[in-house]
């Protein structure tokens, strides 16, 4: 089960984009990764890093909502936002997940919002193993064998129960971040990603594997407590 859904916004109305960013952050299975106030800027920044549903107005200058979203990759999921309803066949055609009519009200957004929630659920059964290049050979990782994964410049270390040396590989953080069904992995700092179900303690901002210590970073301290919260794991404070 998917606990969030990458999303971005898109629109050339300033009130939209705040309006839009209001309900996705009061909404818990959507995390906000970017906004934006026309398609164009949004193009390298979400082919870069895509995201999983966009909140995608249609009428915009330069490049039409519509037209871009024939531009997305095949894993970014539409819902258009648009004050004009002739569009709503159009939006359909382009395999859209759903169409909201402003003013858009946050029953409507939270009822759009978990349709998309629904669909990526169904079509995404989460993965149990995944596949790592290491040493010229392809390695089969059993993700309840991971504690943590360290992210360095160039690969990460990823760290198993009962074995002595981790696995290098030449991936970036975010690759790997990708991979892991976040519904059993967390990021904790720039450079570690962990498996909450195997923490033995929390300690003065540190998680503890073992003798390793594994510190919390403030830019993630908020979303590692809310994933504890989420999945009934007690805190004492």
């Amino acid at each position: 089960m998917k606990t969030k859904l990458t999303c971005s916004i898109i629109d050339d109305e300033p009130l939209a984009v705040s309006l839009l960013e209001s309900y996705v952050l009061k909404t818990p299975f959507l995390e906000l990764k970017g906004k934006y106030n026309s398609a164009v800027l949004a193009m390298k920044p979400l082919r870069e890093e895509p995201v999983e549903l966009l909140f995608l107005d249609i009428q915009m200058p330069e490049l039409s909502g519509m037209e871009f979203s024939r531009l997305l990759p095949a894993e970014t999921k539409v819902i258009f936002t648009t004050a004009f309803s002739q569009y709503a066949v159009d939006s359909y055609r382009v395999n859209a997940l759903d169409y909201l009519l402003k003013p858009i009200s946050y029953a409507d957004f939270l009822q759009s919002a978990q349709k998309a929630l629904d669909w990526f659920e169904k079509t995404k059964p989460e993965i149990d193993r995944i596949f790592v290049k290491t040493e010229y050979k392809l390695v089969q990782i059993d993700l309840n064998k991971i504690l943590y994964i360290e992210g360095l410049k160039d690969y990460v270390k990823i760290y198993l129960e009962d074995e002595p040396y981790p696995i290098l590989s030449l991936l970036s953080m975010k690759v790997v971040e990708d991979m892991l069904p976040d519904s059993r992995f967390v990021r904790v700092h720039r450079s570690f990603i962990v498996q909450p179900e195997k923490i033995e303690a929390i300690e003065r901002n540190r998680i503890v594997f073992g003798k390793e210590y594994i510190p919390i970073s403030d830019n993630y301290r908020q979303k590692f407590f809310d994933f504890l919260a989420g999945h009934s794991i007690l805190l004492a404070k």
